[in-house]
Formats: structure tokens, C-alpha cells, sequence
């Protein structure tokens, strides 16, 4: 029988009582990182597998005005949007512990991620066993898709479109780019690369193989309504190198 790990913790942030619905399991958080957290978690964690979610898919369709850009000129960072036939590569982590340990973990993920406005509760696989989820109820930060009620959904867009927006757009942490480029080296280093991020990764370098003047900000056509009410995030937001 495979070893399912269930999490309390994750139906606990969907208004359920933690000890009524944990039974005999150890009440653990897990949580799935497919983004920056795959190589920047930041948080205390306890045990990290390498693994996948079905039916979801990795976009370059979400503002970031906080770390990699600014509200004039949002960078494009990760989301997950549904495809029944995708599967996505990441990192799910499990803080063990206690309540405080998990408490203290979420309160830092939703300052981190709250450019965010779902959390969504997904089965865990291994490589090697994609019928036996080796953990059911895993938290995912994702980005509702839909530009009129999710303000820091920017949508997909032209290939070059997108590869012009990266290359240009930088914040408090740095580059748009250097994120891209992160998670492309991410994705190699645990033998699972994404050709869509491969793809968008090789034209932003050829858009910064262009002379200066034809790559600036000035360059990039912002047309989401997204980008006319964005607005700084409330102070005490988290900024870290994601």
C-alpha cells in the first residue's frame, strides 16, 4: 500500500478544524513550490521531495510589482493554470512540528506570495508512480486567471511581447530576467526542464542581444488593464531574492 501523507494543516487554511479532520495522521503542513520556492523557499521546512501535480501547467502570466518589478512597470513571474494533460515539476516541502511551526511557515508564504489569490489543495506524485499520490492535499499559491477579477493577472501574450517585458522590468530584489533565468537553471538542476520556459528564456536573451536603445522599458507594450490600477503592496510585504 503506498505511503499517502496526508495534510491537516492545508484543509485547516480552508476554514476546516485541524483535529477533526487530521484523525490518526501527524498534523503536518506541505506545501508545493513551482516557482522561486523550488530554489528559494525561504521558510524553516523539514523534509523536501522532488515531484509533480497533474492537470496544471507553468505560465508566465502573473504581475509581480514587489520583488522583480514595480507598479509602472510589472515584471511577469509564475503561475499555474489548469491543463488536463500538463503535469508540473516541482518541490513539495513539509514543515513538521506543531501548529506555531506551521503557523509561523504560512504567515510568511502569504506575505511572500500575496500577489496570489487562491490557495488550492493538490495531490502529490513521485517519479516512478504517477497513479499513487505520495501526498494528497498539498498547498499551492496560484493566480486566479482571469484579467477583470484578478488585477495582477496580466494573461498570456506574444511570445517577443513577453520577452521584451522581461528583459526590462527590475525591483527591489532585481532583474525580471534573472528570475526567468533562475528558474530555467532551477529546472535543469533537478532534471525536469520546462520547454515553455526554455523557449521564453532563449528570446529574452535575444532580445538583450539587441543594442541598448532598442531593448528599454519605453520598448514594451503594457496593454493589460492590469497595469493602470496596480498599486504598491501594503508595507510589511515580504521582499526576498525570489
Amino acid at each position: 500500500m503506498p505511503d499517502v501523507r496526508r495534510c491537516g494543516a492545508i484543509v485547516a487554511a480552508g476554514g476546516l478544524n485541524l483535529t477533526e479532520w487530521s484523525g490518526a495522521y501527524k498534523m503536518v503542513l506541505w506545501v508545493f513550490g513551482y516557482g522561486s520556492l523550488i530554489w528559494n523557499p525561504g521558510f524553516d521546512f523539514d523534509e523536501k521531495i522532488l515531484g509533480f501535480v497533474k492537470g496544471y501547467k507553468r505560465t508566465f502570466n502573473l504581475a509581480c510589482i514587489d520583488h522583480r518589478g514595480t507598479p509602472e512597470h510589472p515584471a511577469r513571474t509564475c503561475t499555474l493554470e489548469s491543463d488536463d494533460d500538463a503535469i508540473c515539476w516541482g518541490i513539495a516541502y513539509c514543515v513538521k512540528g506543531g501548529l506555531k511551526k506551521e503557523q509561523e511557515a504560512m504567515k510568511y508564504l502569504e506575505r511572500r506570495e500575496c500577489e496570489y489569490d487562491q490557495k488550492i489543495s493538490v495531490d502529490f506524485y513521485k517519479e516512478g508512480d504517477s497513479s499513487n499520490p505520495v501526498v494528497k492535499g498539498v498547498l499551492v499559491f496560484v493566480a486566479t486567471p482571469d484579467p477583470v477579477g484578478n488585477k495582477y493577472y496580466l494573461g498570456p501574450a506574444p511570445l517577443e511581447d513577453m520577452a521584451r517585458q522581461i528583459a526590462t522590468a527590475n525591483g527591489p530584489t532585481g532583474n525580471n530576467r534573472d528570475y526567468l533565468f533562475s528558474m530555467e537553471k532551477a529546472l535543469s538542476n533537478i532534471c525536469h526542464e520546462d520547454d515553455s520556459i526554455i523557449e521564453l528564456a532563449d528570446e529574452v536573451r535575444k532580445v538583450l542581444s539587441r543594442p541598448k536603445e532598442k531593448i528599454t522599458g519605453s520598448d514594451v507594450p503594457l496593454k493589460s488593464h492590469a497595469l493602470v490600477h496596480l498599486s504598491a503592496l501594503p508595507e510589511g510585504t515580504v521582499v526576498d531574492s525570489r
